[in-house]
């Protein structure tokens, strides 16, 4: 298995050893010239398949679709060039449409610039602090809950183009935008909605018949041919392009669509606010941009953790994730002075990536140079892709992305706990927002969790019969045998028993050689049982500690205490009662 770290048994990478890890690895391991066409013939392919998925997502967002493909460029270079994942892909996705398109309709281009610039700092922040392996506790449903309401928000914005609708404004929230979308159906277009179910079969017929050819390089120019040409046979035949739809202002040129150039050097906060309005960057401004960069720095680094696994998965290799969510962090900060919103990374084009023959980052690298040479020449074609294309393109990432027979599969097999925090999950990202689903779920999730360690962990009060070899004790010795984690949620339960200890009890042996770890609220409960127990001139031995339970035991210092003694067994500890001075004298 092609490995991303090299020292055998390491478990953590040194800091200056995780920018460009998968990069080095590879290279390290020996990168031939046949690996290096591999990876070239792999890049021309993803780009050409993320060249209409970075438009129509970054037109998700609201924003004009040049600013999806420098993402693909800059960002895909540069995290490519530092990760920790041989073959990621990364650039626009699907699921960051439900957040940056408030941020951009509330703080306009500037604002979601900088939020992206703020969310990749973040990332930067939890790579350095060894946070890359903390997304594999974030329970599967709460992702599958996310991401089907994601993908049912995505498909929901999409009417809009698909039918042709002229709304008044452009509602961020999902219902607002559905009464919004419902109240302007008289401005409903055949044409469009011809258009994109002609896409929409496409896409997915082409699978079905080839898969020598991505299906998006075959529906989309089909599409925009049939759409130019029922335009010059058809009087009134009339869609909307990307062409007719945005255009550009660079310096004295105005162009329509997409610029036939570079991403350019900008400073994000001066790219204008909502409406073309000034922007002015702030405390009060960064402040007001946290929350939306919290949440582009949470879902980049769920998104691309989890794709990166996927891409181990496929291609049988082994990423670093603190790495990786370093070079997301990268990708992130230089994207947006050169006109880049949010990225992370792409199942589905890592997907491609590797079903194409990729084998390094060196195919990610290709891609992203690959959308670069397209935007220079090849900017004016693009200009005749249709709206409704593009939209029906987006439908199908969401219906893809919702994994609609899996979440269904999940409400009928699973515990009803779980159900109940997927369809919360969903529920909330639909109705509110995904930080807010996430947030919901996971603590939802959490006291599960807690409920259940707590059924596992229990304490049993017995009379303790002396070992062989071992004098006889006077009646009134017991012993306390705890079993499973005694940590905050099941703390209590396994210390009730002792509430029944009266002060006829001499002296009380707690086994915890079956407690395999102890968090503060434990030690607090194990603390106040001990002290109850010694108010009633009860001695206390604690039996068989593990290392970490021990450690904090010794820490909190409470075998200095009087009539308290940590022992390996309970032969030890039986001994320490029988000659203790206060046991003689009792």
């Amino acid at each position: 298995m092609g490995r991303t770290r090299y020292t055998a048994g390491q478990m953590t990478s040194r800091l200056t050893e995780l920018p460009g890890a998968a990069l080095r690895a590879v290279w390290r391991e020996g990168y031939r010239g046949e690996d290096f066409r591999a990876d070239v013939m792999a890049g021309l392919v993803v780009g050409v398949v993320a060249l209409p998925l970075a438009m129509a997502l970054a037109i998700g967002v609201g924003v004009p679709p040049q600013y999806g493909l420098y993402t693909s460029i800059v960002a895909g270079f540069f995290i490519a060039l530092l990760g920790g994942s041989r073959t990621q892909v990364s650039g626009p996705t699907a699921a960051f449409i439900v957040i940056l398109a408030p941020i951009y309709a509330s703080y306009g281009l500037a604002g979601l610039l900088v939020s992206g610039l703020m969310g990749g700092v973040i990332l930067i922040a939890m790579g350095l602090l060894r946070l890359g392996g903390l997304t594999r506790f974030i329970p599967h449903p709460v992702t599958t809950g996310f991401t089907a309401g994601i993908a049912t928000v995505i498909a929901a914005m999409q009417i809009k183009d698909l039918l042709g609708l002229e709304l008044d404004g452009a509602p961020a929230h999902f219902f607002e935008r559905l009464v919004a979308m419902w109240e302007a159906r008289a401005t409903a277009s055949l044409d469009e909605l011809g258009i994109g179910a002609l896409t929409l079969a496409i896409l997915v017929l082409t699978p079905r018949l080839t898969r020598r050819f991505p299906a998006p390089l075959i529906a989309l120019p089909a599409a925009a041919c049939v759409a130019l040409g029922g335009s010059m046979v058809w009087e009134g035949f009339e869609v909307a392009t990307i062409a007719s739809s945005f255009e550009t202002r660079v310096g004295q040129e105005l162009y329509a669509g997409i610029p036939p150039l570079p991403p350019l050097p900008m400073w994000p906060w001066e790219a204008g606010g909502p409406g073309g309005a000034s922007f002015e960057l702030s405390f009060g401004m960064v402040r007001a941009l946290l929350g939306g960069a919290l949440a582009i720095a949470m879902l980049g680094a769920i998104e691309s953790l989890l794709s990166a696994v996927v891409a181990d998965g496929m291609a049988r290799t082994r990423h670093d994730p603190d790495a990786e969510l370093i070079a997301q962090g990268v990708g992130n900060v230089v994207a947006p002075f050169f006109g880049g919103i949010p990225a992370t990374g792409a199942i589905a084009r890592t997907a491609t990536n590797i079903k194409s023959g990729a084998c390094s980052p060196v195919a990610a690298i290709v891609h992203a140079l690959t959308i670069l040479g397209a935007v220079v020449v090849a900017a004016p074609l693009l200009g005749y892709l249709p709206m409704a294309s593009l939209a029906a393109l987006l439908v199908l990432v969401a219906w893809n992305m919702s994994e609609a027979r899996h979440f269904a599969h999940i409400v009928r097999v699973a515990p009803r706990s779980d159900v109940a925090v997927l369809l919360t999950c969903f529920g909330l990202t639909v109705a509110v927002d995904m930080v807010v689903g996430v947030g919901v779920g996971v603590v939802l999730a959490a006291f599960i969790f807690m409920r259940r360690m707590s059924e596992v962990t229990e304490g049993r009060l017995r009379e303790e019969e002396p070992a062989a070899g071992q004098p006889a004790l006077a009646p009134g010795v017991m012993v306390y045998a705890i079993s499973g984690p005694l940590f905050f949620g099941a703390a209590q339960k396994a210390m009730a028993a002792l509430e029944i200890v009266s002060g006829e009890m001499r002296a009380v042996i707690l086994e915890l050689d079956q407690v395999p770890a102890m968090d503060a609220t434990g030690l607090v409960a194990l603390e106040s049982a001990v002290e109850t127990l010694r108010e009633h001139q009860c001695q206390v031995a604690l039996v068989g500690c593990q290392k970490q339970t021990r450690e904090l035991l010794e820490r909190a210092a409470i075998a200095e205490r009087d009539g308290v003694v940590i022992a390996e067994t309970s032969a030890e500890a039986l001994a320490f009662f029988n000659a203790s001075d206060s046991w003689s004298a009792a």
